[in-house]
């Protein structure tokens, strides 16, 4: 049975968040916004640009809103969405606008693993076919890191030969693992991760009602992953953690084979059990590495993680421990998800390799 175009998942979104095309407030990247109506306002708008920084900080939502307000006229307030043109973007319906994201696959029933070199000529016949209608055309990459290399060599003959009066917007999450040659063709935008105060207010915007400190927190400022610790009931797991954590040097087993129980299941709409805990494992070694470093983090995400990190990780040499473990873990499992090991017998074994680590088995538990 063949999937509706319309009701096709969208690639270029996160799930339980709306659209970036349809998000009418950037948040937190005041900088990028300047930079760029900078740049246009003064007539030195270059023809590409790569807005980079870490996934989720809202670098397709400055795209869109780069959209709206240039296909607009660029006279009003900056992202304004009231506007023919803006509600022309949001519907997807507007003739020189162009978006290039993974496609869906009707055959196979999913989402395309790749943006191939069909996607990118698809984008050459876009400007080509509008280049006749005259003014401004835009067109959104989503993201630049699902290219595969014929496509990226297909978008690099593009920079190179730009046609007149086009403007490209490339997301890119790891932009070292584009072409130095595409990288070198762009102008670029960095947006930062967003501090506790700024994602409260993108969370109020969403409707999201969590604990925006511990999200921010727990997601390194990025919204997107804010938005999915959210909607799996992150914040609860990874208290679980912490709780269970907090009980080393003698790692409580029946706690630990509860939580190892909870990674187990299969994926569904509310996400993947397996995925959402070795995230906050993996969040958790990361804090736990940087406590020794640099001391307890501020917010915490989650109660009592400040004393708990501070008596596991004490000081640099425990911090590259926990490290280390970090990405021996992280290593692990991949492997497992690969091969298909039980999940829940993986995360307990990941466990009880922790409570064996030096800084683990010192660190005694604070009297009283």
């Amino acid at each position: 049975m063949k999937t509706d175009p319309d009701d096709a998942p969208e690639a270029d979104r996160v799930p339980g968040a709306p659209h970036p095309r349809h998000t009418d407030r950037v948040i937190g990247q005041d900088s990028a916004i300047a930079e760029f109506m900078e740049a246009a306002q003064g007539g030195r708008l270059h023809h590409a640009w790569l807005l980079t920084g870490p996934r989720g900080t809202g670098k397709a939502t400055l795209a869109w809103a780069i959209a709206r307000w240039m296909l607009s006229g660029a006279t009003g307030p900056f992202g304004a969405a009231d506007t023919p043109e803006a509600r022309r973007i949001a519907a997807l319906s507007e003739p020189r606008l162009h978006l290039v994201r993974r496609p869906w696959d009707d055959k196979a029933g999913r989402l395309s693993a790749q943006i191939t070199v069909d996607e990118i000529r698809r984008l050459l016949s876009f400007f080509h076919l509008s280049a006749a209608e005259g003014g401004r055309r835009i067109a959104i990459i989503d993201a630049a890191d699902d290219m595969n290399l014929a496509a990226a060599n297909a978008l690099l003959k593009v920079l190179e030969e730009p046609p007149a009066d086009a403007l490209i917007l490339i997301v890119a999450h790891q932009p070292a693992g584009l072409l130095p040659t595409i990288r070198s063709r762009c102008r670029t935008l960095r947006l930062s991760p967003l501090n506790p105060t700024q994602m409260g207010n993108v969370l109020a915007h969403l409707g999201i009602d969590e604990d925006a400190e511990a999200l921010a927190a727990l997601s390194d400022g990025s919204v997107g992953e804010a938005l999915r610790l959210a909607g799996q009931g992150g914040l609860d797991r990874y208290q679980e953690l912490v709780d269970l954590m907090a009980t080393l040097p003698r790692l409580d087993r029946p706690r630990a084979a509860a939580f190892a129980e909870g990674a187990a299941g299969r994926a569904g709409a509310d996400g993947d059990p397996f995925d959402l805990t070795m995230t906050v494992l993996d969040r958790f070694l990361t804090r736990t590495a940087r406590a020794g470093l640099m001391g307890p983090p501020l917010p915490q995400a989650a109660r009592g993680e400040g004393a708990l990190l501070a008596r596991l990780s004490p000081d640099d040499q425990a911090a590259r421990a926990w490290a280390d473990a970090q990405a021996r873990l992280s290593a692990r499992a991949r492997t497992g998800r690969a091969v298909n090991l039980d999940p829940a017998a993986l995360v307990m074994d990941m466990l009880i390799e922790l409570a064996h680590l030096p800084p683990a088995r010192s660190a005694l538990p604070a009297k009283g």
